[in-house]
């Protein structure tokens, strides 16, 4: 144990991977997660008076809370809008619900500031909290730093319990009892439901990719086709599909409109898949690999800039450029944010949308001028972030007072706002500003893990004290602070929103910012179909739960 006090280092990385190994543990549907592992193996190791700087916690909050922000920033302010205000009402009644809760708590039961904010953060499921109510009591005139020590580790003692009851009821509430209280089998109902908004497309799975691709390349004989020009039997399925290449011999041709075509040539067409195989009919048998008739086709990511595109359709888009038609280019995929949209006609498009363009190198280039510019996100550019990080954290120490009440932001909020806009304005035209996904979840994920860790580690010689003065309450808070919020969003959703069950059931689990939820609804719903409700709420309660830290701590200080 003394090599542990000596080497701060060594315990922070042993909370880490212990707390994650814990995590992993299976309780039927219901994991831990390697936070709240995190959190368990750090306070019991801080009760043997291990500790770390308070520089390391706030640095590292600091981090997540960014790339935080910026993963939201794109979809955060594009949920802006009728649709997306019309879901953010769930994550407004989760907002006020659980500060009025906590407050009334607080009240009754004569809680302490640190106490009734870690068991608005665990109840709510929302780990941010910690951080941002922590930092807030830091900063709370007329106590001493005994009295803020105490405090601060009475917010990890009351999350951790409070967080391990309100994880299993959102988990249970959403994905067994929200279907039988609504009287529908979630994954019959998530299917009709995809049904009617994709037609007969199939909902993919993260970890999952069509089987048969829509763009393809295939090669015919002319038998047909003798006589016709190119340009006759590219229009002659009444579809876009584009002949890439012509072999006529041992020679290769370079396809034009009036070329016409001879008995025996062998041509290469490019197309979506029905349009490719229904040319087919018109040309002659399909033929195997034929050598150098293979032409390759380039592939770009371009980032939609052009204002014009926004509210556009992917077809619409393909027929106000030529370039499309003409240069045989086709849109593959469409990403908006971190989600995969169908690259479909009817898919509408906003600007920041990042397409994925196949075709060829000159058609790309031509088209990139036009409608935007090539994604450049090869490596993180901490030049951007580490501006970004620094705003925040200047954004954070302004103070606004309501009457006797001091607000302040502090470094978790003004970090997420930061993070916010950095990341909305770097998807505007992602030329400058990269911080590509796997770096920013992993930072964000390390950020975590390491406060977390820091401040269990701080918290352990007050947590069994806590434990015994509060018992009962700290399990029946983190159910209720559930429940009730979970139950007025059913109501509220069913009655005034009129949104469809299984959206609203992932709608629900969003506003919790539940991960373990989501991921057992849609285990039940052998679907993806509840994600689109649950990420525009999770996107909102993401950004408006870290906020109610600061806003209790301020209250209950005054």
């Amino acid at each position: 144990m003394g090599i542990i006090r000596g080497h701060p280092e060594l315990a922070l990385f042993l909370c880490l991977a212990v707390g994650y190994l814990v995590g992993k543990l299976h309780v039927g549907p219901i994991t831990l997660g390697g936070i709240c592992g995190t959190l368990i193996v750090s306070l019991l190791l801080g009760t043997r008076h291990v500790s770390v700087g308070d520089d390391v916690k706030t640095i590292f909050f600091a981090i997540f809370i960014f790339a935080l922000g910026y993963m939201a920033g794109p979809q955060f302010f594009a949920n802006l809008n009728r649709r997306g205000l019309r879901y953010g009402v769930l994550s407004l009644i989760e907002l006020v619900t659980v500060l009025v809760i906590a407050y009334v708590l607080a009240k009754a039961f004569d809680l302490d500031i640190g106490t009734a904010s870690g068991i608005l953060a665990g109840a709510a499921t929302e780990s941010a909290v910690v951080g941002t109510a922590t930092e807030a009591i830091g900063k709370l005139s007329g106590l001493s730093a005994h009295q803020i020590s105490e405090y601060q580790g009475h917010v990890a003692t009351a999350y951790t319990v409070c967080y391990l009851f309100g994880l299993i009821t959102i988990v249970l509430f959403t994905s067994q009892i929200l279907p039988l209280l609504m009287h529908i089998n979630l994954a019959d109902a998530s299917r009709e439901l995809w049904a009617r908004m994709r037609g007969d497309a199939p909902a993919l799975e993260s970890d999952e990719r069509e089987a048969l691709p829509s763009t393809v390349g295939r090669t015919y004989l002319v038998t047909h086709a003798d006589g016709r020009t190119v340009g006759e039997i590219e229009a002659a399925s009444g579809q876009r599909v584009t002949v890439e290449r012509i072999k006529r011999g041992g020679k290769i041709l370079t396809p034009a409109p009036e070329l016409r075509l001879t008995l025996s040539d062998l041509l290469l067409v490019v197309g979506r898949r029905g349009a490719t195989i229904e040319a087919g009919r018109h040309i002659g048998p399909e033929t195997g690999s034929v050598p150098g008739l293979d032409s390759p086709l380039a592939t770009r990511q371009i980032s939609l800039t052009d204002k014009a595109t926004t509210g556009r359709t992917v077809d619409q888009l393909q027929h106000d450029h030529p370039e499309f038609l003409r240069d045989g280019v086709y849109v593959t995929d469409v990403v908006r944010g971190d989600q995969d949209l169908p690259a479909a006609p009817e898919t509408v498009l906003r600007r920041g949308d990042v397409l994925t363009l196949v075709g060829a190198r000159s058609g790309l280039d031509r088209l990139t001028k036009k409608l935007g510019s090539v994604v450049k996100n090869s490596s993180a550019d901490f030049i951007y972030i580490g501006f970004g990080i620094a705003l925040g954290s200047l954004l954070g120490q302004v103070v606004v007072r309501i009457g006797d009440i001091p607000l302040s932001l502090g470094t978790g909020g003004g970090c997420l706002v930061s993070g916010l806009v950095f990341g909305w304005f770097r998807n505007r035209s992602q030329t400058f500003g990269a911080f590509p996904p796997q770096a920013a979840s992993t930072l964000k994920d390390l950020g975590l893990a390491v406060f977390i860790a820091c401040t269990g580690l701080d918290s352990g010689p007050q947590a069994w004290p806590l434990i015994k003065q509060y018992g009962a309450l700290l399990p029946f808070a983190g159910i209720g602070m559930v429940l009730i919020p979970a139950c007025i969003s059913l109501f509220v959703g069913l009655k005034l929103l009129k949104l469809d069950k299984p959206l609203l059931i992932g709608a629900i689990a969003g506003q919790q910012c539940s991960t373990p939820a989501i991921t057992a609804i849609t285990q039940v719903s052998k679907s993806s179909v509840p994600l689109i409700g649950y990420t525009i709420t999770y996107t909102l309660s993401n950004f408006l739960l870290p906020l109610t830290g600061p806003i209790l701590v301020g209250v209950l200080g005054s």
